[in-house]
């Protein structure tokens, strides 16, 4: 592999943002990792995750739509390495966890969009399960339980703020995990956008609630 261990590097995660116009200071948050293994081009792990999370934000703005809380992407440094970026980004920010709705990342393939697996209270697991009626049009429904993601796992065990990952049908994502093979041919444009799209609308739905994900 001809991999070197040159020690630790400055690196910082990359944050944009849409805010909110009735409760600017709750968030709802979409995630993915920039940094990758370093054999391939990181399309699959995680630029898929990095770019539906950005396009979630471009959707949504294009469209025009102002969400009442604001929608917030992060793209982590640091992933591949113990979840620096991420772990950083808590400590500077657990203290305003009452006032983050939901996080959440995808770092498990963005193939064909299934549904969501979320953590969380049963009150809001049911918020979710209406939400996701949006996404039936696509065969994308399904409501799963266990969301995980390095990045996120800080706030759902540490603060028990409410999380989502994609579910996607990703049976070959370890063809291609951490190997010369994770390149963009990998991905499917028509796909991704599929994915781009749920993840456009369960952030703006909850961003357009009434109040925070009950915990």
């Amino acid at each position: 592999m001809e991999a070197e261990n040159r020690g630790m590097k400055v690196s910082r995660n990359s944050v944009a943002e849409i805010r909110g116009t009735t409760y600017p200071d709750e968030v709802v948050l979409v995630s993915g990792h920039l940094d990758s293994w370093d054999v391939g081009q990181g399309a699959m792990d995680d630029g898929g995750g990095a770019f539906i999370s950005w396009q979630a934000l471009s959707a949504i703005r294009h469209l025009g739509l102002q969400p009442k809380r604001t929608l917030r992407v992060v793209m982590w440094t640091g992933e591949e390495y113990g979840g620096y970026g991420s772990s950083q980004y808590y400590n500077d920010h657990k203290n305003e966890s009452k006032k983050m709705s939901i996080v959440m990342e995808t770092d498990i393939g963005t193939f064909q969009p299934l549904g969501l697996r979320f953590t969380g209270s049963s009150e809001a697991k049911s918020t979710i399960k209406d939400i996701m009626e949006y996404m039936k049009p696509l065969n994308a429904s399904l409501l799963l339980d266990g969301a995980d993601g390095t990045d996120i796992n800080w706030w759902m065990r540490g603060s028990g703020v409410p999380g989502g990952s994609l579910e996607n049908a990703n049976e070959k994502y370890f063809y291609f995990h951490h190997s010369n093979g994770d390149t963009m041919t990998v991905q499917d444009p028509d796909q991704m956008d599929q994915c781009a799209a749920l993840w456009a609308v369960v952030a703006y739905c909850i961003a357009a609630l009434e109040d925070v994900l009950p915990r």
